[in-house]
């Protein structure tokens, strides 16, 4: 989303040109598919974390551009709103000490982050949603000076005609409304990519789709949003419901959400890719000057920038990506489901269940996904979403009988996909001790039914009982999280009771830590 895109304005004829050309690379996709132009496979992965920027005093800080500046490094990038970073992991090769080798970078580029979030009174925070947000918070003058920010927020808004509406139901129940998408900027993910051979795409990307219900148990973070407690992991509806395009209408017809799960197994990177033009109109057309089939049949490789453009704009919660680099073509499946932190080993616990899991998945003989219908893994995300490590999800039964039970989500990691996670991170290659000590993480979170939702929910709750309001509870929570992640300690290691200080700021006080933005609701 950090790509500058110029706001002139948008004419018919734009509109039409970009649809064209979308097709023309839909075709040009088709035939580097047909014609096998794809790298070959490099067990790459990579790595990007969306962070929050906080005060002191745990209140969000609108002054991204102002740290960037001070970071002044290529890793770390602007977000949509001005109080969100993102920082970037070059791609690794899956093997060896791998998971320590992306530990170690975090640390030492968080660290940097931090020290230089400080000189100008900021904190780095890494979490699904900073629970001290508020609405007045997230508005479009908080977006980040973006061109691109400005014009799709100006497209989703002219698509919807209307605002935007937030009515989410979990511990309590949320109603907000807002003229901009600048809510979505809420949720703060990790996205986990994989290179894979257009041959193994769609069993990744089935495998991928089968255990996001999972990956959101075991490491849900977002249980707040604008002072209500929500669900464990309330990212998705928050996102789904900030970009939603659709007019209540569109809606009752059944059309589409940008923010989707999906609604089928898929036999190709190019079923995605399809959908994503069949359905969806495009929100940015603004055409490249490449003409993608001249290029291939002067034998070049294309960089369908339409294609990736308008595929960037539909919110797939895991999104098939194609990319060139150095003249050649690959395919990345895109993991969007995991939030932020809580630490740095939480994260890279998080990154080897999945990459291990995926693996061990894609190559079963007897698939998963060949034995538990799609709308049973929508439910199952749903679910999790809902439950977080508490939730019971439908799985395939052992044996030829068949059909689905319902397991407790961390009865399900424990005994079946952890060692399948590890069968997969050594098919990887990767170090036998690194894996036992980040799935060891995982295991304790299920063992213990603690995860970054649960934690924050248990240490609101205590500070609410030691008499502070809920700004005050939320803010003195967040206050302690930004403390215990930054001693690194995996999050189901955390006390929850502490010694509780001080009450809320006052919204004069808010106004101040937040520049101006925001006040109490």
């Amino acid at each position: 989303m950090g790509e500058k895109v110029a706001a002139d304005g948008i004419d018919l004829a734009d509109r039409e040109r970009y649809r064209r050309k979308l097709h023309e690379c839909l075709e040009g996709l088709q035939r580097l598919l047909r014609e096998k132009r794809f790298d070959r496979p490099r067990n790459l992965m990579g790595l990007e974390i969306e962070l929050n920027l906080a005060g002191a005093d745990g209140l969000p800080r609108m002054m991204n551009s102002q740290v960037l500046e001070r970071i002044a490094s290529g890793d770390f990038q602007t977000e949509l709103a001005q109080c969100n970073l993102e920082v970037n992991i070059l791609p690794h090769r899956l093997s060896g000490r791998v998971l320590d080798q992306l530990a170690e970078e975090l640390r030492t580029g968080l660290g940097y982050a931090e020290r230089k979030a400080r000189e100008v009174a900021a904190r780095i925070v890494m979490i699904g949603i900073l629970p001290t947000l508020h609405a007045n918070d997230l508005t479009a003058a908080s977006l980040s000076e973006n061109d691109r920010y400005v014009l799709l927020n100006d497209q989703m808004r002219a698509a919807r005609g209307e605002d935007f509406a937030l009515d989410i139901r979990g511990v309590e129940h949320l109603v907000s409304r807002s003229p901009s998408i600048a809510p979505e900027a809420a949720c703060t993910s990790v996205q986990l990519h994989l290179q894979v051979t257009p041959g193994r795409f769609a069993a990744v990307w089935n495998a991928a789709q089968v255990i996001a219900a999972v990956q959101v148990a075991v490491a849900a973070n977002s249980p707040f949003l604008f002072g209500r407690e929500l669900w464990r992991e309330s990212r998705p509806p928050v996102f789904q419901q900030a970009t939603d395009t659709r007019s209540p209408e569109l809606q009752a017809q059944g059309v589409r959400p940008r923010t989707w799960f999906g609604e089928r197994w898929v036999d190709s990177a190019y079923d995605l890719f399809e959908e994503n033009v069949r359905y969806f109109p495009p929100l940015l057309p603004v055409c490249g000057p490449q003409e993608p089939l001249r290029v291939l049949d002067e034998g070049g490789v294309p960089d369908l920038a339409e294609l990736t453009l308008h595929n960037g704009t539909v919110y797939r919660w895991n999104r098939p990506v194609y990319a060139v680099a150095d003249g050649v073509a690959h395919l990345r499946v895109e993991n969007r489901v995991l939030p932020a932190g809580p630490t740095v080993d939480d994260v890279i616990a998080n990154t080897a269940f999945y990459y291990g899991l995926v693996r061990a998945l894609a190559e079963e003989p007897r698939p998963v996904w060949s034995r538990l219908p799609f709308a049973a893994a929508a439910r199952n995300f749903d679910a999790a979403c809902r439950y977080g490590i508490d939730a019971t999800l439908a799985w395939p039964r052992p044996g030829r009988s068949g059909g689905l039970a319902d397991v407790p989500a961390v009865r399900l990691v424990r005994e079946e996909l952890l060692p399948l996670a590890a069968r997969g991170l050594d098919a990887w290659g990767v170090e036998p001790a690194d894996r036992d000590h980040y799935l060891g993480i995982i295991e304790e979170r299920c063992r213990r039914r603690v995860n970054g939702a649960s934690w924050q929910a248990a240490a609101f709750h205590h500070a609410r009982r030691q008499g502070l309001d809920r700004d005050a509870a939320l803010a003195a929570m967040t206050r302690r999280y930004g403390e215990l992640m930054h001693t690194g300690t995996p999050v189901h290691t955390w006390p929850v009771a502490w010694a509780v200080g001080g009450r809320s700021a006052v919204p004069g006080q808010r106004q101040a830590a937040t520049g101006g933005r925001s006040g109490a609701p």
